[in-house]
């Protein structure tokens, strides 16, 4: 049965019974049979009258109820651009929100897995791609090896070589991607410690000197002596410097120039470090887009370049799980300034002393 039908039942019903109640009481007031007539008419006009007014009524309701009906229907085909009317009684306007708000949510949540969906199709493109160019390489120089077709011990070298590169950046590939994979599932166990920016920087230039010198690069360094320690894990840190460095480094024209700086911000609880450089820059478009997961560009990373993809991905969830921010502006003057955030280890002490 029908809400409707069973509230006009129910009105029904409890009508019935006033008009019987009624109909008894007037029996017994020993009426004459006019005055009886009269109130017994009085009676059937009010009972009338009520059960039109509550027909009407009820009618509201019943609208509000079966738009919600639609609506549910609506969404469980996967549409979710409709919106419940807030009609009716106090009660109904708020399920007609709560449903309103369930759908925007339920929208919002469906996006996100048809994009999640869409970067994991991506994500494993990608990696079939950047995982078989160097075993097919790999590949061909074993056959080649096999089949003797190299002679002199020169040539024989040069292969053995490119096959050590090749295996070299497999392992970093897949280096890259368990430990991206780690992040996201949050399975980093959390332990920060006071350190300092400049010998995190120092550290960094220690482990890319035969880059920098490879290419010429003329690379300048400014730490304030008074900057307050940082409230991080090191080792994480020195990943984010090094994928920061090692992509000023691979777009960086040779003989130009790299700066790394470290300065507190304004409200004293964080510190911003930035990489500039003098490569190509990075359009307005990609800025944001570049530190996904294997995403290239023909102006900011090609695989001919060397890049996994992965680097300035694996930076931005390293930097994320301290409570900091990433990003890139253009450099004035050309090129590319890449920054990040870090709490200091002060600010991270007062912190939890309030909690």
């Amino acid at each position: 049965m029908r809400l409707r039908a069973y509230l006009l039942l129910a009105n029904g019903v409890s009508i019935g019974i006033i008009l019987l109640s009624l109909f008894v009481c007037y029996r017994y007031m020993l009426l004459n049979g006019p005055e009886t007539m009269l109130l017994v008419s009085v009676t059937l006009g009010a009972a009338a009258v009520s059960f039109i007014v509550h027909f009407a009524l009820t009618q509201r309701l019943e609208k509000s109820l079966q738009r919600l009906t639609e609506e549910t229907e609506h969404i469980a085909k996967g549409h979710f651009d409709g919106m419940a009317p807030v009609i009716g009684p106090a009660e109904f306007r708020r399920l007609a929100e709560r449903f309103n708000e369930m759908s925007i949510k339920l929208s919002d949540s469906f996006k996100r897995i048809r994009s999640s969906e869409a970067s994991r199709r991506e994500l494993v493109a990608n990696v079939s791609h950047d995982l078989r160019t160097p075993l097919a390489s790999v590949q061909s120089f074993v056959e080649a090896l096999q089949d003797d077709i190299v002679q002199d011990k020169e040539t024989f070298q040069r292969y053995l070589r490119t096959i050590r590169h090749e295996t070299q950046r497999l392992s970093r590939l897949i280096d890259d991607l368990f430990e991206l994979s780690q992040l996201h599932a949050g399975a980093r166990v959390w332990t920060p410690e006071p350190c300092h920016s400049d010998s995190l920087i120092v550290d960094v230039l220690h482990s890319h000197e035969l880059q920098l010198e490879e290419k010429r690069l003329d690379v300048h360094v400014r730490v304030p002596d008074d900057l307050p320690p940082l409230h991080a894990m090191p080792y994480e840190l020195k990943r984010v410097l090094s994928n920061l460095l090692q992509n000023a480094v691979r777009h960086s024209p040779a003989g130009s120039r790299i700066e790394l700086e470290a300065n507190l911000l304004p409200d004293q609880r964080y510190v911003r470090i930035t990489i500039d450089d003098e490569g190509e820059g990075v359009a307005r478009e990609e800025r944001e887009l570049i530190f996904e997961r294997l995403y290239r560009s023909d102006r900011s990373r090609t695989r001919a370049s060397g890049g996994s993809g992965l680097g300035l991905a694996i930076a931005k969830s390293i930097v994320q799980l301290h409570g900091g921010d990433i990003g890139v502006e253009p450099r004035q003057g050309g090129g590319s300034r890449f920054w990040f955030t870090v709490m200091t280890a002060s600010e991270a002490n007062q912190y939890d002393s309030q909690i």
